[in-house]
């Protein structure tokens, strides 16, 4: 089963590309953790109700973004839970990622790894971001001195680099995996190279894209934080952006953009052009209410945060195969 879902809000179609067949293909949705948790029995139910521990599993609340693991695990930053879920879909476990007690998360916003399975998780209200090992032990937290929104995450595998959007320095920043800051690109303003809320990042093809939010427009920039060029505009017309929110390259390059207006996934050549787009207002298969974050596999696999549905949707882009 395919899905071209067309948005009622994108009145006028740009190219003749849009409405070529997308070959996205929807493939499930993961709504809960409930397929993960045994049942208990009763004497395991008043224990927990005794000592006070909550019964079962943490539910999907509000995700906002997604990543992968070297072994295929799916992690998902839900600030709604304050948590981190993380499905091994092969071993059919679960584990609910959380910090010490004594450093707990208030908003975890985005979910990285790197080479080693560490995972990174920023908190836009803590300011920081968590550092954990493979397993979920608690190693460190890197940026709470500079940090003021920290959103979006990339990491440079071969440099060891953590590039990160802060929302409310109007700036990306980059760590060593150390935590030592690298580098710091762009500063308030409209101009090439600006910022004005950037939310999210991507890092594709030897350079960084930056979702620039209320600029309704993509950066790009070289590793090194030179500026690359631009594309996007405020518009409810395909090939415009109202309210960009997440942002990934699949193998070829191309650049999903999600929009929280229009509920639906935008696909971009690393250029610019707009080659079709996925997606609509709804609660169906295909369809999204304000989706957020957006992770694609080195497969083509796309996992998609569908915020207010309370789900992480699963698509695959053939034509990133072909």
């Amino acid at each position: 089963m395919r899905y071209l879902l067309l948005p009622a809000l994108f009145a006028t179609v740009a190219s003749a590309a849009s409405l070529a067949p997308a070959r996205v293909e929807y493939l499930r949705t993961i709504p809960s953790v409930r397929e993960f948790t045994k049942p208990k029995n009763f004497f395991v139910k008043v224990f927990q109700w005794v000592v006070g521990e909550a019964e079962g599993k943490p539910e999907i609340v509000r995700p906002y973004s997604t990543t992968h693991d070297s072994t295929g695990r799916l992690l998902i930053a839900d600030p709604g839970q304050r948590g981190v879920h993380i499905f091994d879909f092969e071993k059919k476990k679960y584990q609910f990622l959380k910090p010490p007690k004594s450093q707990p998360f208030q908003s975890p916003i985005d979910v990285v790894c790197d080479t080693q399975d560490n995972i990174y998780v920023s908190d836009s209200t803590r300011a920081q971001i968590y550092v954990f090992d493979t397993k979920g032990k608690y190693l460190r937290a890197i940026g709470s001195q500079q940090l003021k929104r920290p959103t979006g995450m990339a990491i440079d595998s071969v440099a060891k680099r953590l590039y990160l959007t802060d929302t409310l320095r109007h700036q990306v920043l980059v760590f060593g995996l150390d935590g030592s800051l690298v580098r710091e690109i762009g500063k308030r303003g409209t101009a090439p190279g600006e910022f004005n809320y950037p939310t999210a990042l991507t890092l594709s093809k030897g350079k960084v894209f930056v979702v620039d939010a209320m600029n309704f427009r993509i950066q790009s920039f070289t590793l090194d934080g030179n500026y690359a060029g631009s594309f996007g505009k405020l518009g409810v017309q395909t090939g415009t952006l109202n309210r960009p929110k997440g942002i990934a390259a699949d193998t070829n390059g191309n650049l999903y953009i999600v929009d929280a207006l229009f509920e639906t996934v935008q696909v971009f050549d690393p250029q610019g052009r707009l080659l079709y787009y996925f997606g609509s207002t709804g609660k169906k298969p295909g369809q999204f209410q304000l989706p957020t974050g957006i992770s694609i596999t080195n497969r083509n696999v796309i996992y998609i945060a569908d915020s207010y549905n309370q789900r992480v949707q699963v698509f695959l882009a053939r034509r990133a195969m072909e």
